[in-house]
C-alpha cells in the first residue's frame, strides 16, 4: 500500500515562498502521476500540479508561474515550491498519486488518484 505523508505548511506571509514535501513509500511503479490538490474552506478539492516519471508537468492557471513541482526519485519525494503566495491560496494542501498511468489530459480530476496524503495546511495572510 502507498503513503504519502506531507509536511511544510503552516502560516505564511502574504509573498511568501514556503515549499512544501511529500513523502512516498512503496512507489515502485515505472509510471505514476504524483501532484498537489488544495481544498478551501467551503470549496472542492482542486488540481494545483502534477508531474510523470520523466518530468512532464501540469499546472493549474491560478498557480502557473507561481508554484513549481519537483521530484526527488532517489529520495521518493515530491516537492512544491510556492513563490509570491496570496491570501487566496490558502487551503488544505493534499498529495496524490496515480501508479500504471500517466497524467495525461484529465490530471485535475480527484477521482483519477488512488493514493492520498492527510493533508497540510497552508494559510497566507
Amino acid at each position: 500500500e502507498v503513503q504519502l505523508v506531507e509536511s511544510g505548511g503552516g502560516s505564511v506571509q502574504v509573498g511568501g515562498s514556503p515549499r512544501l514535501s511529500c513523502a512516498a513509500s512503496r512507489v515502485t511503479d515505472a509510471r505514476f502521476c504524483m501532484g498537489w490538490f488544495r481544498q478551501a474552506p467551503g470549496k472542492g478539492r482542486e488540481g494545483v500540479a502534477t508531474i510523470e516519471m520523466y518530468g512532464t508537468t501540469n499546472y493549474a492557471d491560478p498557480v502557473r508561474g507561481r508554484f513549481t513541482i519537483s521530484q526527488d526519485n532517489a529520495l521518493n519525494t515530491l516537492y512544491l515550491q510556492m513563490n509570491s503566495l496570496k491570501p487566496e491560496d490558502t487551503a488544505v494542501y493534499y498529495c496524490a498519486a496515480n501508479l500504471g498511468a500517466v497524467c495525461g489530459g484529465t490530471w485535475s480530476l480527484t477521482g483519477n488518484y488512488r493514493y492520498w496524503g492527510q493533508g497540510t495546511q497552508v494559510t497566507v495572510s
